[in-house]
């Protein structure tokens, strides 16, 4: 099972690159990199862990940053 969860989160992040919008990409990164923390967790494998949690924390403060300074979303 954990392959499988290194392949989604490989495949999400593969995907963000397909979004223009800086915001949106940062979240789906964010999400692969919660995924790879969770491979990293059934691995036991520190370094994976350690790396995904500072990018999944850059990836929504980014996100959220950005979001911030563009302002409300025009419909």
């Amino acid at each position: 099972m954990s392959e499988w969860i290194g392949w989604l989160a490989t495949a999400i992040f593969a995907t963000s690159y397909f979004f223009r919008n800086p915001v949106t990409m940062r979240w789906i990164q964010a999400g692969a990199a919660v995924c790879w923390i969770l491979y990293g967790i059934l691995l036991h494998a520190t370094p994976v862990i350690a790396a995904n949690l500072i990018v999944v924390t850059l990836a929504v403060l980014t996100a959220w940053r950005s979001a911030a300074l563009q302002g409300p979303v025009k419909q």
